[in-house]
């Protein structure tokens, strides 16, 4: 059974920080494109950053690139989304998601595994 758990959320200051991690199982995890998906309240789903199964190669979207960093550990099983300089516009749910293929239009159209981890970015 695939399992999806991200934690690492909470209640920051615009200009703070963030580590979400999400924990796979059920599947073979190095073998998979991950991402992080994210829903603002009122709004559908939007990819945020993509990660390669060896992890050499990322992506993300316009509005967070140089602020936050992908990366996994498949040694692990884990998956990590390194948030800097947040920004009001990032409150959301974030989720992890996977795929054995880079496919983000088709990745945001699922419904999350996963409960998600709540990010609030507040003063």
């Amino acid at each position: 059974q695939v399992q999806l758990v991200e934690s690492g959320g909470g209640l920051v200051q615009p200009g703070g920080s963030l580590r979400l991690s999400c924990a796979a199982s059920g599947f073979t995890f190095r073998s998979y494109w991950m991402y992080w998906v994210r829903q603002a309240p009122g709004k559908g789903l939007e990819w945020v950053s993509i990660i390669s199964p060896g992890g050499s190669n990322t992506y993300y979207q316009d509005a967070v690139k140089g602020r936050f960093t992908i990366s996994r550990d498949n040694a692990k099983n884990t998956l990590y989304l390194q948030m800097n300089s947040l920004k009001s516009e990032d409150t959301a749910r974030y989720y992890c998601a996977g795929d054995l293929n880079y496919n983000p239009t088709l990745v945001v159209t699922r419904i999350p595994v996963g409960q998600g981890t709540q990010v609030t970015v507040s003063s």
